[in-house]
């Protein structure tokens, strides 16, 4: 089981799977804008000019003739205002999870970085503990 969750997260960890979540996220807040500018808007003004067209005369008769109520720009500012907050939110979420990953890759090159050093002399890599150079016989200093 531990195997299984270990795989699970470096599967979530990848980017690739990140971008993926959020362009769905996005997508579907960027879907409920067009739905409620089609529904609350631009179907409102379509009903006003057919039932210009056809000759309704009172608020009853244009509101019967495509079954559309008045246009709702109250309902599309809120569905740009969710937008824009789910935007952000996931914004910070995916600034952390970076950061995260770049502090990882900084401790990985940390450590990798300590196991060997040049030797002053003729410049090769030794180990770090070396007294003594194996190429050129050098004592080294600490």
């Amino acid at each position: 089981m531990k195997k299984f969750m270990a795989e699970f997260k470096e599967f979530i960890s990848q980017g690739n799977v990140m971008d993926l979540a959020v362009g769905v996220i996005i997508g579907a807040a960027f879907g409920a804008i067009v739905k409620s500018l089609c529904d609350d808007v631009i179907m409102p003004c379509i009903q006003l000019i057919i039932s210009k067209i056809t000759g309704a005369k009172t608020i009853e008769e244009m509101t019967a003739v495509l079954n559309v109520g008045p246009i709702a720009f109250g309902n599309f500012i809120a569905a740009v205002l969710n937008f824009l907050i789910m935007a952000l939110i996931i914004f910070l979420m995916v600034k952390g999870i970076n950061k995260l990953r770049n502090l990882k890759k900084k401790e990985e090159e940390a450590e990798e970085e300590a196991t060997t050093k040049k030797c002053p002399y003729c410049c090769t890599e030794i180990d770090i503990n070396a007294t003594k150079c194996p190429h050129c016989t050098s004592d080294l200093k600490e």
